[in-house]
């Protein structure tokens, strides 16, 4: 097999060669992309500091599918297995309800040593960290508030759980030699109409600024902000908007993370980069497939996410964007469910490497529209199969469905002996 996909990937690579497109160098430049894969896909967002909470703050996963992770040590394995079936050295973002402690600290008591386990693997796998505060699924967050708690001391509560979520952040990164992104995503807001909208959006910038008080040095350490449309129990009013984080955001350098499923059920994300990228150092992007809005789907490479990964290829936003992923799906095979969406997510990357963006740019530069709509239409059915497999099989990891059968082999005989 290894050598009908090697002269395959040669008659491929010498048909992209025809519009100066260089297979050899994407795929170098591709090698190093990581994607930062969510850990609570492995568990269906339980964590392990509070596995008998209910979930909360919109948070929902359905299905029941066998196997899910039920502790650390477990959710690691189910990791590792999943990264053997995706090409290339990625990250892992981790939630802080994922610290693996024989200690039950609350979650403003959060000390890097209650995640040393994680950073000894990711150092092991060769992997880096990202992070985020859990501002969901705690006793102090079910009336549906946090960082704008009207409650001076809840409020506190949870400024110093953001606090010690970056410190932990900035560990992750001095200890691993790759930059962590730690991000900030909150539920609050009002499931009717509110009164008063500006009140709590006063409350959450005083607490930003409080949690971003702390200078944390930007080589090991990125903050985040993530906003939301609405969600569960917060249909009418979401206190942390996009609007309200692209300003915090721009005003205050910090990088705005935009969730595919955050936004109007029509609206789309690919369209905001360029924005968005001429007035901020960095973005963080959440790719998700939001079915029916925020539905988190698997990922799979579908009309958006090519878009994305065209605007970020052709406007060289590669190195400045941060790609993260987030779905949970507990329909189906849990390990499946990274591999489909990682993979795709990185195919779709390397079909928009290759294209022939310069000479479709120039066209466009021209006038010629006829040649930028004829070249866009034809190179979507040129083999970028051929490239995709060949990858696959340089980085070591299965060729195309075969990764199935890994997948289910692990399922037999891990997955479904978990009970």
């Amino acid at each position: 097999m290894s050598n009908e996909i090697e002269e395959a990937y040669k008659q491929a690579r010498e048909q992209y060669a025809k519009h100066g497109v260089d297979t050899d160098l994407i795929l170098e430049k591709l090698a190093k992309i990581k994607i930062s894969v969510h850990c609570w896909q492995g568990d269906d967002v339980r964590g392990f500091l509070f596995q008998d909470q209910d979930l909360s703050g919109g948070i929902s996963v359905t299905g029941s599918h066998p196997g899910a992770a039920r502790s650390a040590s477990e959710l690691r394995q189910d990791l590792e297995e999943a990264f053997s079936m995706i090409p290339g050295k990625h990250k892992v973002n981790l939630h802080a309800i994922y610290a693996d402690t024989d200690e039950k600290p609350d979650l403003n008591e959060i000390k890097p040593h209650h995640y040393e386990p994680w950073v000894a693997w990711a150092k092991e796998q060769g992997l880096g960290l990202d992070f985020n505060p859990t501002c969901f699924s705690h006793e102090k967050s079910e009336d549906g508030f946090t960082l704008s708690h009207p409650d001076e001391k809840i409020r506190k509560f949870w400024i110093d759980h953001c606090k010690a979520a970056r410190r932990i952040g900035a560990y992750f990164g001095e200890q691993l030699g790759q930059t962590c992104v730690t991000n900030i995503w909150i539920p609050d807001g009002y499931k009717d109409n509110p009164v008063d909208r500006m009140a709590p959006r006063k409350r959450l910038l005083d607490s930003l600024d409080e949690v971003f008080a702390e200078p944390l040095d930007s080589a090991y350490n990125l903050d985040a902000v993530e906003s939301k449309l609405f969600g569960l129990g917060s249909e009418a009013y979401v206190v942390g908007s996009h609007e309200f984080y692209m300003g915090y955001g721009i005003k205050n350098d910090k990088l705005i993370c935009l969730d595919a499923g955050h936004f109007h059920p029509t609206e789309t994300i690919s369209g905001k980069l360029s924005s968005l990228a001429l007035f901020t150092s960095g973005l963080l992007l959440h790719v998700s497939r939001p079915m029916r809005w925020d539905s988190d789907h698997v990922v799979i490479m579908d009309d958006e996410t090519l878009e994305i990964a065209r605007e970020l290829v052709r406007h060289e936003l590669l190195d400045t964007t941060h790609i993260g992923l987030d779905f949970f799906d507990a329909s189906i095979n849990r390990v499946a469910a990274w591999v489909i969406g990682t993979r795709s997510t990185i195919k779709a990357l390397l079909r928009a490497m290759l294209e022939p963006t310069e000479m479709l740019k120039q066209a466009e530069l021209e006038g010629d529209y006829t040649t930028r709509l004829a070249l866009t239409e034809e190179f979507k059915s040129y083999p970028f199969g051929a490239i995709w497999d060949y990858y696959c099989l340089k980085s070591g990891v299965p060729v195309r469905e075969t990764w199935l059968d890994q997948a289910k082999e692990y399922e037999r005989n891990v997955l479904l002996q978990r009970g």
